[in-house]
């Protein structure tokens, strides 16, 4: 605990310094993280609302994370679930709650699909997760850009002659995630119940589960999990899609319950801070929600933070040495104890010659 302590006190002092020499107070800087996330009851809702896609690209990551795998192509899997999800919301004709489920199903069908071209590469051609999730990630990037400029795809329909900007057509308002609570009280979107729900599924199916059990076999000891007659290409794929079908419902939750409209940048790095939830979670997915929640506070107080003179990035930036400041203990703990190992064997080495001499 002291270890934590130290770490975030030095996280706080050099997030201050930062603070102090774009020329604003830490103190204000502060005060605005605080009113434009915790303040109100309509600052806390918007804070949940920020939290949510990230608690659900978090569980995923934890599935992943269980059987061994690190995929950190969320951000990839996110936008491309953000845009099946707006084609979906678009095109598919119906009532507006069942295209509403639709184009959730159709962002998480699209993240997992995404993701199983790097289990496939993983499986069949030895390309490791890392790099075949990472490198999707930047394809999904153009992938979108193009969806969103190209009139017979999903860029806004203009009349002859208008310069249409990159983007989709609104979402009509019945494909919208529903809301909870009135403004200015307490409101937030359905999103946020997806996200805690899913989180308590993957909880409980974690630890009371056989599939459960050998996820956590896998990631331990593949060649134990061979031995007792698991397919790791399987039960590894499969986590694999499960991660990425969960990054890709947090792109439609973030499309229809708050932008409405494809963009380019939609995620805002909902998919990189969503793997540091989990990261900074250490894999639990209990732990994950107060963390999501507290990136959330983060995300919701940045624009009250601009409004002092601190630059809108710094927010990325002190959010960045926090992760680094929860994230050190554990690997302090680490290197602590191979630095008393290689001691003790030093010892044991002295203490051998001098018997013998």
């Amino acid at each position: 605990m002291l270890t934590y302590l130290a770490s975030l006190l030095v996280a706080l002092g050099i997030s201050a310094t930062l603070v102090t020499m774009t020329g604003a107070s830490p103190w204000t800087a502060v005060v605005a993280l605080y009113e434009g996330s915790l303040s109100t009851p309509a600052s806390v809702g918007l804070a949940l609302d920020k939290a949510a896609p990230l608690l659900i690209v978090a569980a995923g990551t934890v599935i992943a994370a269980r059987a061994g795998l690190f995929n950190i192509g969320q951000e990839g899997q996110l936008t491309v679930g953000a845009t099946a999800a707006c084609a979906v919301a678009l095109f598919v004709p119906g009532p507006g709650p069942v295209v509403l489920v639709l184009s959730l199903l159709g962002g998480a069908l699209a993240g997992a699909a995404w993701a199983g071209i790097a289990a496939l590469l993983f499986y069949k051609t030895g390309v490791p997760i890392v790099i075949g999730t990472l490198l999707l990630t930047f394809i999904a990037v153009q992938v979108v850009f193009f969806a969103v400029t190209q009139p017979w795809l999903l860029q806004e329909a203009g009349h002859k002659g208008d310069v249409m900007s990159p983007q989709s057509e609104l979402l009509r308002t019945e494909v919208w995630l529903p809301h909870i609570g009135d403004y200015p009280g307490l409101n937030f979107t359905s999103g946020v119940l997806i996200a805690l729900a899913l989180t308590a599924i993957v909880t409980v199916l974690l630890r009371h589960s056989m599939w459960g059990f050998k996820m956590k076999m896998l990631g331990m000891n593949k060649l134990t999990a061979r031995r007792v007659g698991i397919s790791t290409a399987v039960l590894g794929g499969t986590a694999l899609l499960w991660s990425g079908a969960f990054a890709g419902l947090g792109g439609a939750v973030l499309l229809t319950g708050g932008n409405h409209r494809l963009q380019p940048g939609i995620s805002e790095n909902s998919g990189w801070d969503g793997l540091l939830v989990a990261l900074v979670a250490r894999e639990n997915p209990v732990l994950a929600i107060p963390v999501a929640f507290f990136f959330g506070i983060l995300r919701a107080g940045g624009g009250f933070l601009a409004s002092t003179g601190v630059p809108r990035y710094l927010v990325d930036v002190v959010t960045a040495v926090l992760v680094l400041a929860v994230a050190f203990p554990p690997v302090f703990r680490i290197l602590r104890r191979e630095w008393q190992a290689r001691a003790a064997a030093r010892a044991l080495a002295v203490r051998g010659t001098g018997a013998a001499a």
